[in-house]
């Protein structure tokens, strides 16, 4: 046999031909020292070298390899290749470690494994070991999935040891301020520069955030919210009630409740101490509310707006209301809440009232968890979204009405599909509507996932996005097809250039394109 070696050949070794491949990659943040762009440079030429075509490319951008949950693209590449719609025979991936760095080395070796049960094999271009299926790739490979777990952990607890040392030094840690509370940004020396307003976040890494009192009306508010409770003895309802009928809305310009005006009263932060670490979500393994011995805490770290002694106050009178309740009452009134509402949380409980506060329950009982387990209740995930969503359908038709109304006054046409409600605007272009819930993160950020209508593809999707509590939209984007290139979109607040030019606070710019004008005619 005569080899030319001047022929670029498969990889299977036949003259001429090549092996057709995807691409997967995968970064945890745009900062991250191998992008995708350095990994798809690695990736060409070891295909160019090994006679592979790329033909199909699956990219997680900013995306942990803790999980396999919210990764897209991967999740796309196993539903190709198991349901035989891959036009691919190998997968070209930069090193094992962008498969995930999984704390069970069994899970990254699973996705590789659900990928030779099809006949695709996967490579790993900048590795020094080639992936052969021999005893010595298998214990490298081993070997270094448990090393990409362990740097994981590793981080995890390097990130957790300086997050605590920056709140012992009294600096704030994300999270809304809360009312009569602001963010001050200031320099490593300690100089002040200048107010965080909401949505906004630090842009140098050597800044820190503190707390301040902020604006007066609101300090004498929260005075007064205490003087109520502590002195004439009223409920958080009444406080509520009282402060609502004065036209005061809470920090997120929303009536106050039971639940805003306890929290008030039961948070630290009012007296200037720094607390942290109440709940951890280490590794994204699972939400887990630590006991108080593990908070993480800097007392007298900021200005406080009640004194101390009135703050313990307000305490003892709510951790009074469960001393005077014996276990098998308070469960009573835990049971009698879940009867009524279907569901437990502890917003809930602190909304309800003449009933203990979720903390009150926490602490009797080791966790609110082992509480709700008492009474029956096994919360397996966040059911509350299912009752946000559902309320976004009720309001969609209302909301569509209102589009087909602007559209009409704006002196246009619109034809809505019964089945699809896809519009057609005065029978030149198409737009469907896209009601986004918003997602409030343990961080106080707001979060929206926009899923794209990728079989219908409207000229223009119009995406409503809903503010905190969903209530009422945030505002809107005007997405057009032609500059769209992924189904799902994940926003933030400020999202960049890229996708913020096509945010609006209304639909007038959208109606306007539907708007005609009479043209003179000009022989």
């Amino acid at each position: 046999m005569v080899i030319e070696w001047g022929k670029k050949t498969g990889h299977d070794g036949t003259p001429g031909a090549r092996t057709p491949a995807a691409t997967y990659v995968r970064m945890s943040t745009e900062h991250q020292k191998y992008s995708t762009d350095n990994q798809l440079s690695v990736i060409q030429r070891y295909a160019d070298r090994n006679g592979f075509e790329i033909v199909r490319s699956y990219a997680d951008q900013g995306k942990s390899g803790l999980r396999l949950v919210g990764r897209d693209a991967l999740q796309t590449l196993l539903a190709d290749v198991e349901g035989d719609q891959a036009s691919f025979k190998a997968v070209l991936v930069y090193d094992v470690s962008r498969w995930g760095r999984f704390q069970d080395p069994d899970e990254a070796a699973e996705v590789e494994l659900r990928c030779k049960r099809h006949g695709i094999l996967v490579h790993y271009c900048a590795e020094q070991f080639e992936n052969d299926g021999s005893m010595g790739s298998s214990i490298i490979k081993t070997v270094k999935r448990a090393m990409a777990g362990e740097y994981s952990r590793e981080l995890s607890v390097k990130v957790f040891n300086g997050q605590a040392n920056l709140i012992r030094l009294g600096y704030r840690q994300g999270g809304a301020p809360g009312y009569g509370l602001r963010r001050q940004l200031i320099d490593q020396h300690g100089n002040f520069k200048g107010e965080l307003t909401r949505g906004e976040h630090k842009s140098i890494a050597t800044d820190r955030v503190i707390l301040v009192p902020g604006p007066k009306n609101e300090i004498e508010v929260v005075k007064t919210i205490y003087d109520l409770f502590v002195t004439e003895r009223r409920s958080e309802l009444e406080i509520a009630s009282l402060l609502n009928g004065q036209g005061i809305s809470t920090d997120w310009d929303r009536p106050w409740t039971r639940g805003t005006i306890h929290q008030v009263l039961i948070n630290e932060k009012y007296v200037g101490n720094n607390v942290w670490g109440r709940t951890s979500f280490k590794l994204k393994q699972s939400h887990i509310k630590n006991p108080e011995t593990e908070w993480i805490r800097a007392d007298g770290a900021f200005t406080g707006i009640v004194s101390p002694a009135l703050f313990r106050q307000a305490r003892g009178i709510i951790a009074a209301r469960s001393d005077r309740l014996s276990d098998e009452a308070m469960l009573q009134k835990l049971a009698e809440i879940f009867q009524q509402q279907g569901y437990l949380s502890g917003l809930i409980i602190d909304e309800t009232e003449d009933c203990p506060s979720s903390s009150s329950f926490s602490h009797r009982f080791g966790s609110l968890l082992r509480a709700y387990a008492l009474v029956g209740f096994v919360p397996e995930h966040d059911y509350q979204y299912l009752e946000i969503n559902r309320a976004l359908r009720r309001m969609y038709p209302k909301l569509l009405k209102e589009v087909l109304e602007g559209l009409r006054l704006a002196g246009g046409t619109a034809d809505q599909d019964i089945q699809t409600d896809l519009l057609t605007i005065n029978g030149e272009f198409t737009a469907s509507v896209v009601i986004v819930r918003c997602i409030q993160t343990s961080a106080g950020s707001l979060r929206w996932k926009v899923r794209l209508d990728s079989a219908l593809k409207p000229d223009i999707t119009v995406v409503v996005r809903m503010g905190p509590g969903n209530a009422e939209p945030y505002d809107f984007y005007l997405l057009p097809l032609l500059d769209m290139h992924e189904a799902v979109l994940r926003l933030c607040e400020f999202n960049g250039l890229s996708l913020d030019a096509y945010r609006c606070e209304d639909l007038s710019r959208f109606y306007a394109m539907a708007a005609r004008r009479v043209l003179m005619e000009v022989a």
